[in-house]
């Protein structure tokens, strides 16, 4: 399956208590270079969303947005510093005695005496944390696959009917080049007869200089040539690997033996031709830098 190296993807949910936002995008790149943007308490779940986005993307600029919000009251823990409140229980029951008062002391009022009471962050499970994350972002990858797909397919459909097109042009190119060389032959006798007049002509010369012209202008090599690489790439595209960097080499292959015809053609006919064969070419590399 054909894919698309831009595509957007985004899902929520709830898991471990956390809830959970993450969208992701991107564009075309040469590799893959992927940016995740985290709260900085989870910057260690990081690299599990490098690693998944990594499963499913080959190449593209990937940019991953991360939204995590908590309950509130379950990433916290209130703890008690029970040697210092049996300190102040003490020193209170010391102030009763010396000063001759009853000791009133009462669980709030204690509570309120400094540090007794202490606010920390509940302790993370990083593990559990960076497998919730990557849950809910396989489920974002899902949707920006499927996104990249549908796109995937149209570029498909587009490149296979340029292919199609150019295998017409080469027929062409391959029907007009034997007659390049019969009327260079032709031409040839006609300019011969007018240098020599009455004078006899030999043929096996004629015969010997249009061979000689039609090796310099054969262009059947080239086109078996551009053939193989049309039948490679719709190979390609009815495959379901990432293919991207290996049409575009197919591509550059295509555009060399294009460019050879048409610097040996000596006819106006297929250098028109040529010309429609190297725009159908052009097309499919702009294409191509859209594809994984």
């Amino acid at each position: 399956m054909i894919r698309s190296m831009t595509g957007y993807g985004g899902a929520k949910g709830t898991v471990q208590g956390l809830e959970l936002s993450i969208e992701l995008k991107s564009v075309n790149n040469r590799f893959l270079d992927t940016s995740v943007r985290l709260p900085r308490t989870y910057l260690f779940a990081e690299e599990a969303v490098k690693a998944a986005v990594q499963r499913h993307i080959s190449r593209g600029k990937v940019d991953v947005f991360v939204t995590v919000e908590s309950a509130g009251t379950q990433d916290v823990v209130v703890k008690v510093n029970e040697p210092l409140l049996r300190g102040y229980l003490a020193a209170l029951q010391q102030v009763s005695v010396i000063c001759g008062v009853p000791n009133d002391a009462t669980a709030m009022s204690l509570s309120r005496m400094p540090d007794v009471l202490t606010v920390e962050k509940a302790e993370t499970d990083q593990d559990a944390v960076a497998a919730a994350i990557t849950e809910v972002l396989e489920q974002a990858l899902g949707e920006y696959d499927a996104m990249r797909e549908r796109e995937g397919e149209k570029l498909r459909e587009d490149i296979a009917s340029r292919v199609d097109t150019i295998e017409r042009l080469v027929t062409r190119v391959e029907e007009e080049s034997p007659r390049t060389v019969a009327d260079y032959k032709a031409r040839l006798e006609q300019k011969m007869r007018e240098v020599l007049e009455t004078a006899g002509i030999e043929e096996s010369r004629i015969l010997t200089e249009a061979a000689i012209f039609a090796d310099k202008v054969a262009v059947d090599e080239e086109t078996v040539r551009l053939r193989s690489h049309m039948a490679q790439m719709r190979e390609m595209l009815a495959g379901d690997k990432p293919v991207g960097r290996k049409l575009d080499f197919l591509v550059q292959e295509m555009n060399r033996e294009a460019n050879t015809i048409g610097s040996k053609c000596q006819n106006a006919d297929i250098a028109h031709v040529v010309v429609d064969i190297k725009a159908e070419i052009e097309k499919i590399r702009e294409q191509v830098q859209n594809i994984e």
